[in-house]
Formats: structure tokens, sequence, C-alpha cells
């Protein structure tokens, strides 16, 4: 690494703008590349390239050629920073990219190979780095592009390059094997507890019964839209779970908006005792999550219900399960409505059906189900940690491969093989 000269990106490579569809004839079919096209491992997906005519003179300044790299400078989102990289290597068609994205072309093929360049920059965005160099404009983040042409390139000799790529590409071939496998692993996890709760809710058995959600709740608790406006937020004010509380499947204080407690005084319906089960209504409708204890005299969104059942009839702990059940989730979406906003109506919420066994039963399937459910979530849990040490190794391999301290002998090839 001490013999390797660096410059800055702006000094080996051009940049061109994306492309805009321009007015004056005459046209060409381009397929534009897109934010869209690029995967998550840093390559172009080509099987949705959107073609569309342009104009010939603003086509000829950005057409794309073997060997550009794609930059997105403009997107992304809060789990998805811009500065998303992908090599361009088709060597038919006519190709442009979109004005979201830039192009880096490379001065000298002969000192710099834009495959090391390509794995160089991915490794700067999924370690964080172009993360800092991104700013927000109306809803939009935008990379900072004076900053991001400072990014300095160390330039070992081309054979090393090469070298250096052939070795990643092999490795981060090994890590996508593991990675799938993982992944295979958590959709089974998730698929084995939902397999097991939808065949007792199906299949059923001697002695169950089935009645309305409004027949199975308390009076005091009538399936009720929750408060219409909360406001703004108030210093140790009266907490209101929203649909966003929703990330934990049981929601707590952390995160909650509190409001002015004056301003619901008017929907006092939906006060929360703790322990309910609240159901989404609009957005994702048939999302369910548990009110904490410490939720104690809060209240709900409109988007929200709380579900408070007749423990004489039904356990909460059943109800939980008969509510995430297929049987009654298909229920909720049929009865779902609208586009721009999905929503359930309160009466056709209160005519679904729940089936039930008698009360001895539900402790013991409630039982078997959440041990099912634990059995599940290990493996689920596992499989989340094993992809995250697979990302961690890629990014190890990474900084390795670019501060000159990769050999066929590095720990952590030898962890991917």
């Amino acid at each position: 690494m001490s013999e390797w000269e660096t410059e800055t990106l702006e000094e080996l490579c051009d940049f061109r703008n994306g492309l805009w569809k321009g007015k004056k004839p005459p046209y060409v079919d381009v397929g534009i590349i897109r934010n869209t096209n690029f995967t998550r491992e840093g390559f172009l997906n080509d099987s949705e390239i959107a073609f569309h005519p342009v104009e010939v003179k603003q086509y000829e300044k950005r057409k794309l050629e073997f060997g550009d790299i794609i930059l997105e400078k403009s997107g992304g989102g809060p789990k998805q920073p811009v500065g998303r990289v992908i090599p361009f290597e088709m060597t038919e068609g006519e190709f442009s990219f979109s004005n979201f994205t830039s192009v880096i072309r490379i001065k000298n093929k002969a000192a710099l190979h834009y495959q090391y360049l390509h794995r160089l920059l991915y490794h700067y965005y999924i370690s964080g780095v172009t993360e800092s160099m991104q700013r927000r404009s109306t809803g939009i983040r935008n990379l900072d592009f004076k900053t991001y042409k400072q990014l300095p390139i160390p330039l070992p000799p081309l054979a090393e390059q090469k070298r250096i790529v052939s070795i990643l590409d092999e490795a981060f071939g090994a890590i996508a094997k593991a990675k799938e496998n993982a992944e295979r692993n958590l959709a089974n996890a998730k698929e084995l507890f939902e397999s097991y709760l939808n065949r007792v809710f199906t299949e059923k058995g001697e002695g169950w019964q089935e009645k309305t959600l409004l027949e199975l709740v308390t009076e005091d608790c009538p399936i009720s839209y929750g408060i219409v406006q909360p406001g703004g937020d108030v210093v140790d004010g009266l907490p209101v779970v929203r649909p966003v509380d929703f990330s934990k499947p049981v929601v707590d204080l952390d995160g909650v908006k509190q409001i002015d407690p004056m301003k619901a005084e008017a929907y006092q319906r939906t006060v929360l005792q703790g322990g309910e089960l609240l159901l989404c209504v609009r957005g994702t409708t048939g999302k369910i999550a548990t009110a904490s204890s410490v939720l104690k005299g809060a209240n709900v969104t409109r988007g929200i219900v709380p579900i408070r059942f007749n423990t004489q009839v039904l356990l909460n702990a059943f109800g939980l399960l008969a509510m995430k059940s297929q049987v009654v989730q298909k229920q909720i979406r049929d009865h779902t409505t609208g586009t721009a906003l999905k929503q359930i109506n309160i009466r056709e919420l209160r005519k679904i059906t729940l089936p039930y066994p008698p009360l001895s039963q539900q402790a013991v399937i409630s039982k078997m189900l959440d041990s099912i459910f634990e059995g599940s979530s290990e493996l689920e849990r596992f499989s989340q940690q094993k992809l995250a040490d697979l990302d961690e190794l890629k990014q190890s391999i990474l900084q390795k491969a670019f501060t000159g301290q990769l050999t066929s002998k590095s720990p952590e090839l030898e962890a991917v093989g």
C-alpha cells in the first residue's frame, strides 16, 4: 500500500449529468437506466429497463459506454442513502441514464480499471462514507457532488487492480450464496409459525364456535376509532399511539407522541387500560400490536382500533392469535377499501367473525403456538444475525482490499471459504 499513489475521483474521471427527454425532433428510442435498476449488491438489473423516445441531440451527449459507472445522485430514503453505484457492461443497444443519476467515466483506462473503481466506490457507499455527503431538499436526498468528487482513489498497478477485483468477486459470490441460504432460512422460520397458526384456525375442532368481533369485546371498548387530530407534541402530555409505533409487537412509551390532554377530551371512548390489542385500520390494515401496561390512560389515533376481549369467552392470548390468522386477516383485506389511503369501515370491522374453542382449550392451544413461535423466532434471530455477520464480513474484505492488506491467506477469505 505504501507504494500506491492516490488521486481524487475528480482527477481520474469525467462526470456527466442524467438525460432529459427534450421536445425537439428527431427522436431515438433509448433504454433509460433509473434508480429502480440498481440492485442492492451494486449491479444493474436489466429486466425492467424503460425505453423512451428522446432527442437525438440530448442522447448523443449522454450515451452510455461500456465501463461507465452510473451513480445515484438523487432519491434514496431513510434506510437507503443516495450514492449507490453500478457498472454499465452492456455491449449492444442504445442506453442512457436518468436525471436522478450521473455517469462517472474514467479518463485513462490504462491506469484505472472500471471494475476496480466500481468496487471501491461501492465500498465507500456500504461503509457509510457517502451517507454523510447527502443533503435533503423537499423530501428528496441529493448527493453533495462537489464533496463526492474529492473521494481518494488509491492506485495500485493495473494488474493488481484486476487481482483485487478477481478476489473480491470470488469472495462475494460465496457470500451471496451464504446470504441466499440465510434468507431462505429466515423465510422458512416465518412460514413455520404461520403454517401452524393457520392450520389451527382452518381445521378447528370439536366445540368450536364463531362470533363477530363486536360480540366478543367488552362493553366499555366497543370497537371505535381513536382521536381525529393528535395535535403537536407537548412535554409530559397525553401519550397517543399511532400506526408508526407498531414497529415492536408490544407498544410502550418509547417514541410515542404526546399531546395536550385538552385536545383529547372528546375522544375518551378509546382510553387504554394497557394490555389491549391494537388493530391498524388505516394504511396497513390488519397489522396488530399489543398495548403495554405503561400505556394506561393513553389514547390512540383514528388509524387504530383498541380491542379488549371479554375474557369470560375469549382469552386475550388466544384472541391475538385469532386476529393474526389468515382466517381473520383475509376478512380484513376483503373489507379494506381505498387506493391512496386504504382503510376498513368500523361497521364492517365489527362484523368480522373469529372462530374459537372452549376456554379450557384456548389456553392449551395458545401455549402450544407460543412454543412454536419461540422456536421459529430463535431461528429467525439466528438467520438475521447470520445476514448481519455476512454484511460485516463483506465490509471487512473491502476495507482490506483497498488498503493493500488482502491476500489469499487473509482470515476473512478463509471465513468465506
